[in-house]
């Protein structure tokens, strides 16, 4: 039962490798913007990562996923154990959490900040400010396959790309009420590969232009997933929404976070617009760096932003967004270990920024 003094409640898996120390920055700045704007928040930490998993061989209960689809959001750190076997913590953790609440849109930012190196020369923040809505929940990630004589030299793997009416409608929806939202450019743009995967994407075309007379005012347009690639390089402005599959959201999502400045910078939503939706920042857990207070904690602070924008605390957001760009004209890279400050004395930036501008307003 949600006590009456409390907003929000907030479930907090810090994760693996550097994870814990990127989440915490992330808090520092959650408690204060909470101090700044009024709202209240409970955290519930779990510990679900690789070091559980080594000594229970348990990824997530099922207890776990009824107790997170009480909750208002989920801060997620990163999730990756050199001691784990790739895929076990990601399918076990991430995807089933994704997968149970049905958080049906992944949400990516891409936009380049003031201050910040980008790889694509001549490129101005006004250049690079768009958002990937990625379906979540179908595709190529619901697993289903198999394998037929297994380790004979006739072996068949087979893995197949699963899309329904109902999921593709939902996600491309979404990306239509986003594009009005954002108040851009009014401009659509669905990411397919329909010249090879004629069943799956002739769907999600079709799908498209159908719920695409629902909103006039927004240009329509679709592009093959390798010109998406070519056209986020080189012509970026382009862009305003781009409404993709689970497979290539994934991938055109990483070549975003290049262009914005880096993983470190990055962070996504996966999102349940009438239930749990859980923030996280897009990079692994570097666990080479762990310990050593010295990667980059503004993609978890990022993450809180988009978990307070989605929680309907606005101008929250607005302030933290304002403190990580504040926090980009300071320093020196966004790499780990060359940002010219430590993992804390970035997340401590950024909470003090966050205190100031209040005071003058």
């Amino acid at each position: 039962m949600q006590k009456a003094n409390i907003k929000f409640k907030i479930a907090v898996l810090p994760g693996d490798g550097t994870g814990p120390e990127a989440v915490k920055e992330g808090m520092k700045v959650l408690e204060a913007a909470s101090e700044v704007h009024g709202f209240q928040y409970e955290v519930i930490e779990y510990d679900f990562g690789g070091d559980r998993y080594l000594r229970s061989k348990e990824t997530l209960p099922d207890s776990a996923l009824e107790e997170f689809r009480k909750m208002d959001a989920i801060f997620l750190g990163a999730i990756g154990h050199p001691d784990v076997a790739p895929g076990i913590l990601e399918r076990g953790i991430l995807l089933r959490i994704r997968f149970a609440l049905d958080q049906y849109v992944n949400l990516r930012p891409v936009k380049l900040h003031p201050g910040v190196r980008t790889p694509l020369r001549d490129k101005r923040p006004e250049d690079i400010d768009f958002v990937v809505v990625r379906e979540n929940t179908e595709g190529l990630y619901c697993g289903v396959g198999g394998f037929f004589k297994k380790g004979t030299e006739d072996e068949v793997a087979v893995q197949e790309m699963i899309s329904t009416r109902k999921g593709v409608e939902r996600c491309i929806r979404y990306a239509y009420e986003l594009t009005r939202r954002r108040k851009k450019n009014y401009h659509i743009t669905l990411c397919d590969k329909a010249n090879v995967l004629t069943y799956s994407h002739d769907l999600w075309r079709r799908t498209f232009a159908e719920v695409g007379k629902d909103y006039p005012d927004i240009k329509q347009e679709y592009a093959f997933v390798d010109a998406v690639c070519m056209w986020m390089v080189k012509n970026p402005e382009w862009f305003d929404t781009i409404v993709t599959c689970n497979m290539f959201g994934d991938i055109i999502t990483d070549l975003g976070a290049v262009i914005q400045g880096g993983m470190g910078i990055a962070a996504g939503g996966n999102i349940n617009p009438q239930g749990t939706s859980m923030f996280e920042p897009i990079g692994g857990s570097a666990p080479k760096y762990t310990g050593r207070n010295m990667i980059n904690p503004l993609a978890a602070i990022s993450a809180c932003q988009m978990m307070l924008e989605h929680l309907g605390e606005e101008a929250a957001a607005t302030s933290i967004e304002k403190g990580i760009v504040y926090a980009c004209s300071r320093l020196k890279s966004l790499s780990a270990g060359e940002m010219g400050y430590t993992t804390s004395e970035v997340g401590d930036m950024v909470a003090a920024f966050v205190r100031k501008i209040k005071i003058k307003t």
